[in-house]
């Protein structure tokens, strides 16, 4: 385990013995990370703050259940793959979905710096926004956790299936059914 994780455990076993103020360190330790991983999911970010609130509240409820046969943090991942997974289904139910032009004007994972960006280049970059979005968005869910936490969040293919609750195999094949068809909906747009 490296120090991060023994770190956790030790945390994790504080407030265990009752330092209920210690689940702070975690939640100032990992919201970031759970964040991102929730906006990529999600798409949004007040449904990302939304789900890292309910992570961290379900971590802490659950708290108890944590067995150190993984990281923290790769525990954490799952729950919050799983929050992400319930919040996507509640919002498609309630079709209380924000329009993608606001969406694109507040989105700031997928907007594109540039300093001097030509009339092309801004069509271009919009055109391949919606493509990457509307294909994130035709992604099984495990599809689109396993490639938000592969290419975004930089997690290792055991890490992934940890989190998923699956056999790394299927991890691996969750990573490439995501790429390909990303592949396959960019190529008409980047040639």
């Amino acid at each position: 385990m490296n120090r991060m994780e023994d770190s956790d455990a030790s945390v994790v076993t504080q407030v265990l013995a009752g330092d209920r103020d210690a689940y702070r360190i975690l939640v100032e330790r990992h919201s970031r990370a759970i964040f991102r991983l929730a906006f990529r999911m999600t798409g949004n970010e007040q449904d990302a703050e939304d789900v890292v609130q309910e992570t961290l509240l379900r971590a802490y409820r659950r708290l108890n259940r944590f067995e150190s046969r993984s990281t923290f943090s790769t525990w954490l991942y799952r729950i919050a793959v799983n929050c992400s997974v319930d919040f996507s289904r509640k919002r498609r139910h309630e079709d209380d979905r924000q329009v993608a032009c606001e969406r694109e004007a507040d989105d700031p994972v997928l907007s594109v710096p540039s300093t001097d960006p030509s009339a092309e280049r801004l069509m271009m970059s919009a055109e391949v926004r919606e493509k990457v979005e509307a294909t994130m968005n035709t992604l099984s869910e495990k599809e689109r956790a396993a490639f938000v936490l592969r290419h975004f969040e930089g997690q290792s293919i055991e890490e992934i299936a940890r989190a998923l609750g699956v056999k790394a195999n299927a991890a691996k094949n969750n990573i490439f059914r995501a790429v390909q068809k990303l592949r396959r909906a960019l190529e008409p747009v980047v040639g």
